[in-house]
C-alpha cells in the first residue's frame, strides 16, 4: 500500500485571483497552497499564477504538487488506517486470548468444584455408613446387657375361671376356693420350673 503509486484524476478549480484553491472538492490551505509553490522551479512553458509571496507557479506544476500533495495525505491516511486495524487486530488476540484463559480458568474451578463436591458426598457417606454401624453395634451391646425378659402369664386359663367364678358368685366366693387352690399349685409349679431353668 505505501509502495504503490495510485493514479487519481484531480480536478482544479480557480478562485477569482486565478489561484488554485478547491482540488476535486477540497479546499486546499493556504499553507498547502505556499509549500507548492516553494518548490516549485521557475520557468514553465504554461500559465503561471503568482502566489502571495511573489513566486510564480505553472498550471502542470501546480496540478502535480496538488496530485502529490493528496497522495501523500492519501498515503498517510491508509498508514494510519492500516495502524489502527493493526491495533483493533491486536485488541481483537488479545481478548480472545484473554476470554480463553478465562473460560479455561473457570472450567478448572468447576471441574475442582465438582471433584469437592463427589469427595465430600463420598465421605458423607462414608461417615453416615461407619456412625450406623457403630450405633447398631452399640445397640445390640445395650440389648444384651439389659435384655428384656418376656413375660408371660402363668396358667392363663385357671386365672380366666377363677375370675369368671368370683364374678358368678359374689356373695359366695368360697364356692371358688377349690379353683383357687388349683391356681395356687400351677404358679408355684411354674416357679420352680423357672428356677431350675436360671439355676
Amino acid at each position: 500500500m505505501g509502495g504503490t503509486t495510485s493514479t487519481r484524476r484531480v480536478t482544479f478549480e480557480a478562485d477569482e485571483n486565478e489561484n488554485i484553491t478547491v482540488v476535486k472538492g477540497i479546499r486546499l490551505s493556504e499553507n498547502v497552497i505556499d509549500r507548492m509553490k516553494e518548490s516549485s522551479p521557475s520557468g514553465s512553458k504554461s500559465q503561471r499564477y503568482s502566489g502571495a509571496y511573489g513566486a510564480s507557479v505553472s498550471d502542470e506544476e501546480l496540478k502535480r504538487r496538488v496530485a502529490e500533495e493528496l497522495a501523500l495525505e492519501q498515503a498517510k491516511k491508509e498508514s494510519e488506517d492500516q495502524k489502527r486495524l493493526k491495533q483493533a487486530k491486536e485488541l481483537d488476540r488479545e481478548r480472545a486470548a484473554a476470554n480463553e484463559q478465562l473460560t479455561r480458568a473457570i472450567l478448572r474451578e468447576r471441574i475442582s468444584s465438582e471433584e469437592e463436591r463427589a469427595k465430600a458426598k463420598h465421605l458423607s457417606s462414608e461417615f453416615y455408613k461407619v456412625t450406623t454401624e457403630q450405633y447398631q453395634k452399640a445397640a445390640e451391646e445395650v440389648e444384651a446387657k439389659f435384655k428384656r425378659y418376656e413375660s408371660h402369664p402363668v396358667c392363663a386359663d385357671l386365672q380366666a375361671k377363677i375370675l369368671q367364678c368370683y364374678r358368678e358368685n359374689t356373695h359366695q366366693t368360697l364356692k371358688c376356693s377349690s379353683l383357687a387352690t388349683q391356681y395356687m399349685h400351677c404358679v408355684n409349679h411354674a416357679k420352680q420350673s423357672m428356677l431350675e431353668k436360671g439355676g
